[in-house]
C-alpha cells in the first residue's frame, strides 16, 4: 500500500509530524515524500506525479501541501499541521485532518482542574487578529464559571497601559497566540508586571513558562502526526465517511513552573500533578 507524503518545506515541525505518522499509520505501507520547497507552482507539478502513483493516500503535511492536495478528488486526504484548517476551506469531501490546537473547551478545562477558586481571567489581544479567537474563549468560559475579558491592544505601545489595566481587574493573564501583543521585547516585560502583582500566568508554549509564567498547554507536533496515523488507519481500513470536522490530539503537554507556584502561594491539586509533563 502506498501512501504519498507532501510537505509544504523541510521545516523540523514537519519533519517531527511526519515521523510521528509513520509511526502509527498502517504497517506494511511505503512511502513517496514529495516537497513544494514553499512553491504552490511546484506543487501542482508534484500533484500531477501523484495523480498518476498508485498512492491509496495523500497525507498532506502544512497549509501550502494541502492547497495543492485539495484539487485532488479521487484519493483521500489527511491533512496536519494546519492552524485553522477550516478558515483555509479544507472541507472537501475526500478531506479530513488532525487540528493544530487544542479545543476551547479542552483548555478551560485544564485550567480549572489546576486553579480551581480562580474566577476572573484577562487576555490582551489585537482586534484585528483575534477577535474571532477571543469571542469563542469568552462565549465557552461561562461554561467553565469563568469571566473572561479582552483588553484590546491595536498596537505594541499600548501594551503597558491595558496590561496595568487587566492585572489591576483579573486572577489570572492568558496569553493567546497574537503577534502584535507578543513580541520579543513584550513578552518579560508582560511576565515580570503579572508576577509583580502576584497575577499567574497561563501560556500555550514551554518556552513562556520557563520565563516564568505558572502553566502552559501545547502540542507536540510528532503526536499530531501519531494522531494523524491513526486516522489514516481507519481511512484505509474502508471507513466511507471521513470526519467531517478536523480532529483533536488527544494528548496534551502541560508545562508548569513549580517556582513560580510557590511564589505565588498555588498549591498544584493532587488529581491534575499527574497530568503535568515538565516543571521548571
Amino acid at each position: 500500500m502506498e501512501i504519498a507524503i507532501l510537505r509544504s518545506s523541510d521545516l523540523k515541525a514537519y519533519n517531527d509530524a511526519i515521523e510521528g505518522f509513520k509511526a502509527t499509520a498502517p504497517a506494511g505501507a511505503t512511502y513517496i515524500e514529495y516537497d513544494l520547497r514553499g512553491d504552490l507552482e511546484r506543487g501542482k507539478q508534484l500533484v500531477g506525479k501523484i495523480r498518476a502513483s498508485d498512492s491509496a493516500l495523500v497525507v498532506a503535511v502544512g497549509l501550502k501541501a494541502a492547497l495543492a492536495a485539495k484539487s485532488i478528488a479521487d484519493i483521500p486526504i489527511l491533512y496536519m499541521m494546519i492552524l485553522d484548517p477550516l478558515k483555509h476551506h479544507l472541507t472537501a469531501a475526500n478531506m479530513t485532518g488532525v487540528l493544530l490546537d487544542i479545543p476551547m473547551d479542552r483548555q478551560l478545562k485544564v485550567v480549572r482542574s489546576f486553579l480551581p477558586t480562580l474566577r476572573r481571567i484577562g487576555a490582551l489581544y489585537d482586534p484585528d487578529k483575534t477577535a474571532i479567537k477571543l469571542k469563542e474563549a469568552e462565549s465557552r468560559a461561562s461554561t467553565h464559571e469563568f469571566q473572561l475579558h479582552g483588553f484590546p491592544v491595536e498596537n505594541e505601545k499600548e501594551i503597558p497601559q491595558q496590561l496595568r489595566a487587566l492585572l489591576s481587574e483579573s486572577e489570572a493573564l492568558w496569553l493567546i497566540p497574537d503577534s502584535t501583543v507578543l513580541t520579543d521585547e513584550s513578552v518579560r516585560f508582560i511576565l515580570e508586571s503579572a508576577l509583580a502583582k502576584h497575577v499567574p500566568v497561563i501560556g500555550f508554549s514551554s518556552e513562556f513558562v520557563r520565563l516564568g509564567a505558572l502553566l502552559s498547554m501545547s502540542i507536540d507536533y510528532s503526536e499530531v502526526g501519531r494522531e494523524a496515523g491513526l486516522l489514516a488507519k481507519r481511512i484505509l481500513d474502508g471507513e466511507k465517511l471521513l470526519p467531517l470536522k478536523p480532529v483533536p490530539v488527544q494528548r496534551v503537554r502541560i508545562t508548569v513552573n513549580l517556582k513560580t507556584a510557590r511564589y505565588l502561594g498555588i498549591s498544584i491539586p493532587k488529581e491534575p500533578d499527574s497530568l503535568i509533563d515538565e516543571t521548571y
